[in-house]
């Protein structure tokens, strides 16, 4: 556990230095605090814990532009490159579990400067 606390951390500092500019509301360094809740689901399945399915929740209402929604869809992928063992199957089916509908798939391969 102490193991993947740190490797959050790494990731918040690694966003917020690679971050985005101050005019957009979302930063890497929000969507990866809000998600750290989600990364024993996300590395282990199992059910989804409540403090996750709020942060993804308040994610999606937070993502009110274009430029927050590829923000986010940036960071979740630098998280997923980041964090080993993350479950690429998990990380899809996470929004839909929260009651979420994004409009992009959870996806190394998804081009982020094409989601509205």
């Amino acid at each position: 556990m102490v193991k993947m606390v740190t490797k959050v951390m790494c990731l918040v500092l690694v966003c917020m230095v690679v971050g985005v500019p101050s005019t957009e509301a979302i930063t890497c360094g929000q969507v990866v605090s809000t998600l750290a809740p989600c990364l024993g689901y996300l590395t282990r399945g199992g059910a989804v814990p409540p403090a996750c399915c709020g942060g993804v929740r308040g994610l999606n209402n937070a993502a009110k532009s274009t430029p927050d929604c590829r923000t986010m869809c940036g960071c979740l992928k630098v998280l997923y490159s980041s964090v080993s063992g993350i479950n690429l199957s998990f990380a899809s089916s996470l929004p839909a579990k929260c009651g979420v509908n994004i409009p992009y798939k959870i996806s190394p391969s998804t081009d982020c400067s094409k989601v509205t």
